[in-house]
């Protein structure tokens, strides 16, 4: 029997990257052996977006990183709390993006949902950006 190794949740947009965490229609997770090897690959709609909420009902699924077009400094912070890992800056497929991630070959960008001197800049909502 294979150990899992890691849990990656990718926030998924029709088959996409989303680029902001936690107003994606679903997510996609997937379970990870020590190898590197995609044991399992799951999709789940997005419960929510309520403040506070994802961090801790993503852990309790067992997951240990995060890929995403981008996430609010709040919410990656929170994620970090939970012990989870957040990857921002991803684009194009969800298969392809975690396939990168898996081979090393996968290069972290700036989240495309910064919220800094210019909020929502890049956000196509005007909302607080509280995962």
């Amino acid at each position: 029997m294979k150990t899992v190794f890691m849990k990656i949740a990718v926030a998924n947009e029709g088959g996409f990257v989303s680029p902001h965490f936690g107003r994606c229609a679903e997510y996609t997770l997937f379970t990870v052996n020590a190898r590197n090897e995609i044991m399992e690959k799951a999709v789940i709609p997005n419960p929510g977006h309520e403040p506070g909420f994802l961090p801790g009902y993503l852990a309790k699924l067992g997951v240990t990183h995060i890929i995403a077009g981008g996430m609010g400094q709040r919410a990656q912070n929170l994620f970090a709390q939970e012990g989870i890992v957040t990857l921002m800056g991803a684009t194009g497929s969800v298969d392809e993006v975690v396939q990168d991630f898996l081979n090393g070959s996968y290069v972290e960008g700036e989240s495309l949902c910064e919220h800094g001197l210019f909020p929502h800049q890049g956000c196509e909502h005007g909302h607080h950006h509280e995962e």
